[in-house]
């Protein structure tokens, strides 16, 4: 979901920002989204049906500028993909945005029903919004 929502913000406000997401298991590569969470996203005018699932690599960590972590256990899992420590300073703690230090997970849906992805959707969102006015302040 993040990935999509954050393209969906950036195409919005013309920002020209490579986003992708991964997994670090490779059971779902190549796969689509959950149509739960598919038909969640198109209920607020977000398209994920093109998504396929991909593995995080050690390459992601030289290319991308910030990696972030949907769940505090995969942050964990990244730092054995990652090809050095100083690899893992680009991973940052997806709801850290949200709320600083506090090291939430993203809920995870999965094991709910389709009314269960509602309210991750809209604060995944918030996330997103947070890291588009953040960046925007950098600038």
């Amino acid at each position: 979901m993040a990935e999509y929502i954050l393209k969906k913000k950036c195409r919005e406000l013309n920002l020209d920002w490579e986003i992708a997401s991964a997994g670090t298991e490779n059971y779902h590569v190549g796969k689509g989204a959950d149509d739960r969470g598919i038909r969640t996203a198109m209920k607020f005018g977000t398209d994920m049906k093109a998504h396929r699932a991909k593995q995080l690599t050690s390459k992601d960590f030289d290319y991308y500028d910030v990696i972030y972590s949907m769940a505090t256990d995969v942050t964990h899992e990244m730092s054995h993909i990652a090809s050095s420590e100083s690899s893992m300073k680009k991973v940052k703690l997806f709801m850290d945005e949200l709320f600083p230090g506090q090291h939430h997970s993203v809920p995870d849906p999965w094991y709910g029903n389709e009314k269960d992805f509602i309210p991750v959707y809209e604060l995944v969102e918030k996330v997103c919004e947070v890291i588009i006015t953040k960046k925007a302040m950098e600038i």
